[in-house]
C-alpha cells in the first residue's frame, strides 16, 4: 500500500463532493503542512476543515470502490463523509512508511479530538504504516460510549479483524452486539470467529431468554462454527417458537455449521434452504432485514 496512491485516489474522490473553493483551501493546507516546522499548521487545518467540507457521505462509482479495494483490501470510503475524507487526507501528509517518528502527532491528534474529528482519525485506522502500533488505541476506542465513534472502528473497517488480538476482537463483537449495531458490516467476523466467543454468546442468549427477552438475529452466525447439543437445542427452539427472521438467521447458521444435527434441523425448512442455495439469503439480508424493522 503506497500512501502517494492512497492520497491521490482520497483527493479525486473527495474533489467530486466538494466546492472548489474547499479543495483550494485543501491544497493551501497541505502547503503549509510541509512547509511548517511542528505540527500547530496540522493541527489547525485538521480543527477547521468542518468549514468547508460537509458531513455528507460520499457517493462513490462500482469502479472506484474497486480501487480502494486494489489500493487496500477492505478499505471501504464508500460509507466515509467528505469531512472524514478531508481530515485523513490532511494526517497523511505527515505520516511515514519510512519511521514511526509521526506517531507521537497523531496520539496528541487523538487525544484532543472531538467526536467528529475521532470518527476521522478512527476510520483511517487501515490506511496509516505501522499498524500493529495502533493496536492499543484502537482498543481504547472501542470503550467508548459514542456510537458514531464505535462505528468508525467496528464497522466497514478491517483493522480490527486483521489487528485486535482475541479479547479485543471478542469485546469488539459482543459491545457491537449489546449496542445493537449492524453485525453484517463488522469486515471480517467470520474469520475471527473463536469458541471463547461462542461460549459467551451461549451464556448471554440464556440470559436474555431467562429475563424474557429476545436476542438479535445476527447472534446466530457466530455460534454456527462451534455447534453442539447445546446450541443445537438452542437453535431448535429458535426454529420452533421464534419469528420468521429470527428462524432466517438460524437456518443460515445450521447451514454454516459442521453438527450433522444442523442439516436435520435445516431440512425441516426447505424454503430456508433453497433461499440460501440461491443466494436469496444471507447474513447481510438479515442484517439488513433487522435494521429496517427497528
Amino acid at each position: 500500500m503506497a500512501l502517494s496512491s492512497i492520497r491521490q485516489f482520497l483527493i479525486a474522490i473527495l474533489s467530486q463532493a466538494a466546492k472548489a473553493e474547499s479543495m483550494g483551501w485543501l491544497d493551501d493546507q497541505i502547503a503549509k503542512i510541509n512547509g511548517a516546522r511542528g505540527n500547530m499548521k496540522l493541527f489547525l487545518a485538521f480543527s477547521q476543515a468542518s468549514r468547508y467540507f460537509s458531513k455528507d457521505t460520499l457517493q462513490l462509482t462500482d469502479q472506484q470502490e474497486a480501487a480502494a479495494q486494489e489500493l487496500r483490501p477492505g478499505f471501504q470510503p464508500s460509507f466515509w463523509t467528505a469531512l472524514q475524507t478531508a481530515r485523513t487526507v490532511l494526517v497523511l501528509e505527515v505520516v511515514s512508511e519510512e519511521n514511526g517518528g509521526w506517531l507521537p502527532t497523531l496520539d496528541q491528534l487523538f487525544e484532543s479530538a472531538d467526536m467528529h474529528e475521532l470518527e476521522a482519525l478512527y476510520a483511517a485506522l487501515p490506511l496509516y504504516p505501522f499498524p500493529e502500533k495502533l493496536k492499543k488505541r484502537a482498543s481504547e476506542g472501542l470503550r467508548t460510549n459514542i456510537t458514531s465513534v464505535f462505528d468508525a472502528i467496528a464497522l466497514n473497517n478491517p483493522y480490527p479483524s486483521e489487528y485486535l488480538d482475541e479479547p479485543a476482537w471478542n469485546q469488539l463483537l459482543l459491545k457491537a452486539i449489546f449496542m445493537q449495531r449492524p453485525l453484517y458490516r463488522i469486515t471480517g467476523a467470520d474469520t475471527r470467529a473463536n469458541a471463547n466467543l461462542a461460549k459467551t454468546l451461549v451464556d448471554y442468549v440464556h440470559e436474555r431468554w431467562s429475563a424474557g427477552r429476545n436476542v438479535m438475529p445476527e447472534l446466530w452466525r457466530f455460534l454456527s462454527p462451534f455447534v453442539d447439543q447445546e446450541t443445537l437445542g438452542m437453535f431448535e427452539k429458535v426454529l420452533n417458537e421464534g419469528d420468521e427472521l429470527d428462524r432466517k438467521a438460524v437456518s443460515l447458521a445450521c447451514f454454516h455449521g459442521k453438527e450433522a444435527g444442523c442439516r436435520e434441523l435445516l431440512n425441516q425448512y426447505p424454503d430456508h434452504l433453497e433461499a440460501i442455495e440461491k443466494g436469496e439469503l444471507t447474513w447481510g439480508k438479515v442484517g439488513e432485514a433487522f435494521d429496517s424493522d427497528r
